[in-house]
C-alpha cells in the first residue's frame, strides 16, 4: 500500500513507497523481460502487464515492454515497430482511462542507468493516477500553454517537421537538448490520434533518440513522458497532447545535473543556448 502526503510548505504531494526497496535489478541474473523471461514468458511484438512493484495500487501502474530484442532501443525500432508501440500506448490509455478511479494516464521511460533504469530491456512505464497530477494540471491550466504547440512560433529552434508532427528546444529549455514534441492538429490524447498521425509519432521519436545517440556518438540517458487530456469526464478543451525528451548529457560523457540552486530558487540554469541545441540536432541525420 501507498501512502499520500501533501508537502504543507510547497504542496508537493509525494507518494511513501517503502515496498519499492525491495526491487532487484536483475532477479537471476537473466533479462525478465526478454521472451521466455519471468515477466514475459510467450513471443511477443510489444507487451503491456502490471509492475510488481507498483508505486500507485489498484494495477494502476503497468511495464510496457517496446520490443522483444533486448539489444535495441527506442532510436532503433523500425517504422512498424515503432506504430506497434504508439498503438499500445493509446489503447492502455484507452483502457486504464475508462476507469472510474482513473482521471490520468502518464506514459513515460527513464533510460540509462543515470536516470534509475535498473534493467536495460527497451521499456517505459505508465502510471494511472486517481487525480489530476501537479505538472500535467499546470500546463492544462495555463490560458498561455496553447501557444506553446505551434511549431511555427520556434522556427530557429526547430529540429525536425512533418506532415503530422514537430519536435522543437524550448525556448526555455531547462536541459540543454530538451525537446518538445507536438501534433500539427489539436489532437487532445493518444487515443484520438489518427493512424497515420501514429505513424508519424513512431517515426519521429525513433528519429529523435536516433539524433540524440548521434549528438556524443554514445547512448543518450534521457527521460521521456507523454501528456494528454485527462480522462476524468472534462472537456479540456485546449487539451494536446504531446511529448516531452529531457536528454541528461550537455556534453560528451558530462551530465547536467539539477543541483541546489535550482531546486532551492525553482530557477534552472541551462549552458547551452535552445538555438545552438536545435541547430546541432538538426544537422544530424535522423
Amino acid at each position: 500500500m501507498t501512502e499520500l502526503h501533501i508537502d504543507p510548505l510547497s504542496g508537493t504531494p509525494t507518494r511513501i513507497v517503502p515496498s519499492r526497496q525491495r526491487r532487484p535489478n536483475l532477479p537471476d541474473g537473466s533479462c525478465p523481460f526478454c521472451p521466455g523471461g519471468l515477466e514475459a514468458p510467450d513471443p511477443y511484438d510489444v507487451l503491456s502487464f502490471p509492475n510488481r512493484w507498483p508505486p500507485i495500487d489498484g494495477d494502476r501502474a503497468e511495464i510496457i515492454l517496446y520490443s522483444p530484442d533486448h539489444d535495441t532501443d527506442l532510436g532503433r525500432l523500425d517504422p512498424a515497430q515503432g506504430r506497434r508501440l504508439v498503438d499500445l500506448w493509446a489503447d492502455r490509455s484507452a483502457t486504464l482511462g475508462a476507469r472510474s478511479d482513473v482521471s490520468y494516464v502518464l506514459i513515460f521511460e527513464n533510460r540509462g542507468a543515470e536516470v534509475g533504469a535498473t534493467i536495460a530491456h527497451p521499456h517505459g512505464q505508465l502510471y494511472a493516477f486517481d487525480t489530476v497530477p501537479p505538472a500535467a494540471a499546470r500546463e492544462l491550466n495555463d490560458p498561455l500553454a496553447a501557444r506553446t504547440f505551434d511549431a511555427d512560433a520556434h522556427v530557429e529552434r526547430v529540429v525536425i517537421t512533418s506532415a503530422h508532427w514537430s519536435a522543437w528546444i524550448p525556448a526555455a529549455a531547462g536541459w540543454p537538448y530538451e525537446l518538445l514534441v507536438a501534433p500539427s492538429r489539436a489532437v487532445a490524447d493518444l487515443p484520438s490520434l489518427s493512424p497515420e498521425e501514429r505513424d508519424g509519432l513512431g517515426r519521429t521519436l525513433i528519429d529523435l533518440v536516433s539524433r540524440l545517440d548521434a549528438l556524443f556518438d554514445e547512448q543518450m540517458p534521457y527521460m521521456l513522458w507523454i501528456h494528454q487530456r485527462p480522462f476524468d469526464g472534462g472537456a479540456w478543451p485546449d487539451a494536446r497532447v504531446h511529448v516531452h525528451i529531457a536528454p541528461l548529457l550537455r556534453a560528451p560523457a558530462t551530465r547536467r545535473f539539477m543541483a541546489a540552486g535550482e531546486l532551492g530558487s525553482g530557477v534552472l540554469f541551462n549552458p547551452v543556448d535552445p538555438i545552438d541545441a536545435a541547430a546541432a540536432l538538426r544537422d544530424l541525420a535522423g
